[in-house]
């Protein structure tokens, strides 16, 4: 992990986006810029921080840690389901195949907890007791440990550009997904929770819940797409901070973003307006933490790469 006065150096620099029309036609998510090239994607995954459905600003090598986190994970969970990569030509980069995304988000969640208005704690705290089709009993914490992990899918924006909550029966009445393979998106999506879960643990954390994206390759096989169990797309908490804080009534130290949305919570944002502006301390602490995360869960030292990053990204490509 590298110290804050080396990361401060970098903060001009971050990739947030890239100009490289010669790789093809540019489309742009929250976090990376896709390239589509024939059948395959060029996805390149910059530092822009996303949370309450919009960038809030850029994080140093935080582009590098998804990607490479990702990387990791696809390998682990291969003999649970496949993935759409091809091969990496930089720290940033996925070349993968262009594949029919699923139109649902798939959240799998552990514990109830969050602050954002999809989460369980938050519509729990409104008194909500049936949320995304799950009933739930009066009595609970925050942060309290669920029975068994749970399926709360969202739409992918919507009408409204944000994610809208469904059940797991809507997905299929409303005509999402097909039942048949909607089945097997919640079974792979339950067992790599668990894989993830399991080896989060091995590494003193604990997997409170994560979204994941599936698609259908060219040969109509289900694949895992996107990202998998980072810092981004997933919220750890320190295993060793859970038990006593819970029992005090605190909130376990995280290990992922959801300091950054707590933060702005405290500030009275949830997403709704233009956000407080973005604060380059926080930007500072937040690259340690998802090189932190990295290095736990992969048992690797990260590696940092150069900046800028857009000419070496370039070459790797070309």
């Amino acid at each position: 992990m590298l110290e804050p006065s080396l990361i401060q150096t970098v903060l001009p620099h971050t990739l947030t986006d890239t100009q490289l029309p010669e790789l093809g036609p540019k489309s742009q998510g929250k976090v990376r810029d896709i390239y589509h090239h024939n059948h395959e994607l060029i996805l390149i995954t910059t530092d822009r921080l996303s949370a309450f459905d919009r960038v809030l600003g850029a994080v140093p090598y935080k582009g590098q840690v998804l990607n490479q986190l990702s990387l990791f994970w696809f390998d682990e969970v291969k003999d649970i389901i496949g993935n759409y990569v091809r091969h990496s030509p930089h720290p940033s980069v996925i070349i993968g195949e262009a594949c029919q995304t699923l139109p649902v988000e798939v959240i799998v969640r552990g514990y109830i907890s969050g602050v954002t208005k999809t989460a369980l704690w938050y519509r729990y705290s409104l008194g909500e007791r049936e949320i995304y089709g799950h009933h739930f009993p009066e009595g609970l914490q925050k942060n309290s440990q669920l029975p068994e992990p749970i399926i709360t899918p969202t739409t992918k924006g919507g009408v409204t550009g944000h994610d809208e909550r469904l059940t797991c029966e809507e997905v299929v009445s409303q005509g999402y997904v097909e039942a048949k393979l909607w089945d097997r998106v919640q079974t792979a999506a339950l067992e790599v929770f668990k894989r993830g879960a399991a080896r989060a643990k091995a590494a003193g954390l604990i997997l409170v819940d994560t979204k994941y994206e599936f698609g259908l390759n060219r040969q109509g096989d289900l694949v895992l797409i996107d990202e998998v169990h980072t810092p981004d797309s997933s919220r750890f908490w320190r295993l060793d901070s859970y038990q006593s804080r819970f029992e005090m009534g605190q909130e376990p130290e995280n290990f992922d973003k959801e300091f950054i949305r707590l933060a702005y919570a405290e500030k009275g944002y949830r997403g709704d307006g233009d956000p407080p502006a973005w604060d380059e301390n926080l930007a500072i602490f937040a690259s340690q933490r998802y090189q932190q995360v990295y290095e736990m869960l992969s048992g690797k030292t990260f590696g940092p790469m150069s900046y800028p990053a857009q000419e070496d990204i370039r070459k790797a490509l070309l």
